[in-house]
């Protein structure tokens, strides 16, 4: 009473958040049956004098394939604004653009290229930019800085029209937040900003608002913690019809969720399964198997550290995963496999086996894509060594 008298309020004690629970052990000697599993997959291809996705995509479909194949949409890291960026922004450890459907791959990759140039002349318009602030990373995306959420977002508006391109419509956004590397465990909050820290409540209204006002962003990954469940649940709840919201730490392997198909932990609209080294091809084909009955999206992607070994595109198209995240337009270890996931177009439209993407980001779409269901991302790490 003396309190409402006085007009003060009190708040609630925040609660303590949980530790990060430990990473998933892999077993000594593991490591070598990926690679393994990989080169039989290539001998027996060889042997039959087919190319690997077409031998991937016959296993699948247990040697009666009577579909046409689809090349993935990639998935371009255009830049990395995160925690080790010279900015005070730490929150998009990946900015990445996607094609609409209706482009060929090859269109698409040209026209993200375009784009990435004209956000190098508006972030460097004199040419005098510090070295620093236009570095590539190992992603094989420029590394900038910005001072907050919005800036880098506006100037990619900007980009697109000066090309006559709209993001929303020409081209989408996905970020992948990576939150969960931005957690100060002494205050129990995430760094966003140098020096500014949000709870995990905080975090979930500064997402609403954040799409709420840049609705071209279709994906949100990693945008907090897997122990923040009830945060994850409150986001989808606000998001789900709008964004994907997708989890890859919360992941387990790819024989993990095969074992327990009904364990998707936290609540969200996708998940990010990392494929290992000691992941076989046959676990690959199972995973794929159980997200195409339950109409997931398959997406497979590249890993930090990797080599020049384009497999991983052979395995995307053979597997009909609808997605492939390859990092950005440098490096060679990634403009190896961009070459050969439009090799592979070529080849299959000159074979007239290449079934076009129909369904995707086109306006018309988007409430049918943004329908809130769970929705399965496969990423897969192919870093093979012998």
């Amino acid at each position: 009473m003396l309190l409402l008298l006085s007009g003060k309020k009190t708040s609630a004690p925040e609660k303590p958040i949980p530790p990060p629970e430990p990473i998933e052990p892999v077993l000594s000697g593991s490591l070598a049956i990926g690679g393994i599993s990989l080169a039989v997959a290539k001998a027996a291809a060889t042997i039959n004098n087919v190319p690997l996705y077409l031998h991937i995509a016959l296993m699948k479909h247990n040697q009666d394939l009577r579909t046409e194949l689809t090349v993935p949409l990639p998935m371009v890291t255009l830049f990395s604004c995160g925690k080790s960026s010279p900015g005070k922004l730490k929150l998009m450890k990946e900015v990445m653009l996607i094609q609409p459907p209706g482009l060929t791959v090859k269109q698409g990759v040209e026209r993200i290229l375009d784009i990435q140039k004209q956000m190098m002349r508006l972030l460097d318009p004199g040419g005098k930019l510090p070295a620093i602030l236009k570095r590539m990373s190992h992603l094989g995306c420029l590394v900038t800085g910005s001072d907050n959420l919005e800036q880098l977002l506006i100037l990619m508006q900007t980009a697109c029209a000066n090309l006559g391109l709209e993001l929303g419509t020409d081209v989408y956004l996905e970020i992948n937040c990576a939150a969960h590397e931005l957690m100060d465990y002494s205050k129990g909050k995430y760094e966003v900003l140098t020096g500014t820290s949000k709870s995990p409540d905080e975090m979930v209204d500064m997402y609403v608002d954040l799409v709420n006002k840049h609705p071209s962003i279709i994906t949100l990954i990693d945008p907090l913690r897997k122990e923040d469940s009830q945060q994850w649940s409150n986001l989808c709840s606000a998001l789900g019809s709008k964004c994907y919201i997708v989890s890859e730490e919360a992941s387990k392997s790819v024989s993990k969720i095969v074992q327990d198909q009904n364990r998707i932990v936290p609540k969200c609209s996708g998940l990010i399964i990392k494929y290992t080294n000691h992941t076989k091809i046959s676990d690959l084909l199972d995973i794929t198997k159980l997200l195409d009955g339950r109409r997931h999206i398959s997406i497979l992607g590249s890993v930090d550290g990797e080599s020049s070994d384009d497999s991983l595109v052979d395995l995307a198209v053979g597997l009909g995963a609808r997605f492939i995240k390859l990092g950005g337009l440098s490096r060679g270890e990634r403009v190896t496999k961009y070459n050969r996931l439009l090799a592979i177009e070529e080849e299959l439209a000159k074979n007239g086996t290449l079934q076009w993407a129909t369904s995707g980001f086109s306006e018309n779409e988007l409430v049918e894509l943004f329908k809130p269901t769970v929705h399965i991302f496969l990423k897969v790490y192919l870093h093979i060594e012998f």
